[in-house]
């Protein structure tokens, strides 16, 4: 969500962590299609700031899509930003925008998005997601699509955590080598963010190792073949956290 910023003509909107982070990866000059745009104050920053020289907001519900109309009439960029209602990139047409974000919305609609319109997304330079759930499988998707990832951030906002990736078309093709051992991995937690050593993505992997090993006691506890199947997940996913925290270095035991 974004808020307005003063009074006056010279109001400008001041973005949540997670907005920021969406804008900050749009490269300056990109022309910006937002498909689930909801009150439209992405699109807002970016023109206003002169990042985006134009955008097209575009949401599948009348109400959002009535009220980014209305943010955007009172900072007076009518002229440089269309609302449109669509379902995904249906009433987009190719050629419109350079960048595509694709936020706020589970991992499975996102991929429903894409799959509904590839050629249209395929033709961006660039898009950028912010999946609410099924991250893996989105970057699995990204992948076997055709796209490469080339930037990821993470922020931690109001309590949650979001991650956002950026994406480029490329010729499709098959990790190898040390990548390919590495590739579920970085599926489940990022190339870019483990690479990085980012620090989000460490705190939310001791915050997450502390709530899987105390699902892992409680199960062991059980005692029925369910409970037993489900520790087998838990456990799973506990050397995953550890393969992953190795990124950076054994001294990370805890984080705050």
């Amino acid at each position: 969500m974004g808020r307005r910023k003063g009074n006056g003509p010279g109001d400008r909107v001041c973005l949540s962590g997670r907005l920021q982070m969406l804008a900050d990866m749009v490269t300056g000059g990109n022309r910006l299609v937002d498909v689930g745009c909801d009150h439209g104050f992405l699109s807002i920053w970016l023109v206003s700031e002169g990042v985006c020289p134009k955008a097209l907001a575009m949401d599948v519900r009348q109400g959002p899509l009535a009220s980014a109309r209305g943010h955007i009439e009172s900072f007076g960029l009518e002229d440089y930003i269309e609302t449109r209602l669509s379902d995904g990139l249906e009433k987009y047409c190719a050629g419109e925008a350079d960048t595509l974000v694709c936020a706020g919305m589970g991992g499975r609609l996102t991929e429903r998005i894409l799959s509904a319109d590839m050629e249209k997304a395929a033709a961006m330079k660039e898009i950028i997601l912010q999946p609410q759930s099924e991250l893996p499988d989105v970057r699995r998707f990204l992948r076997e699509n055709g796209f490469a990832v080339i930037q990821e951030n993470a922020v931690l906002d109001a309590g949650k955590y979001y991650f956002a990736m950026k994406a480029v078309p490329v010729r499709k093709g098959e990790p190898n080598g040390e990548a390919a051992g590495r590739q579920q991995l970085y599926d489940l937690y990022g190339e870019k963010l483990l690479m990085g050593r980012h620090p989000v993505l460490r705190q939310y992997l001791c915050q997450r190792r502390r709530c899987v090993e105390k699902l892992e006691e409680s199960l062991r506890s059980a005692g029925s073949q369910k409970a037993e199947t489900r520790l087998q997940e838990v456990q799973d996913e506990l050397r995953q956290i550890e393969a992953a925290l190795d990124f950076f270095g054994r001294a990370v035991t805890e984080v705050t």
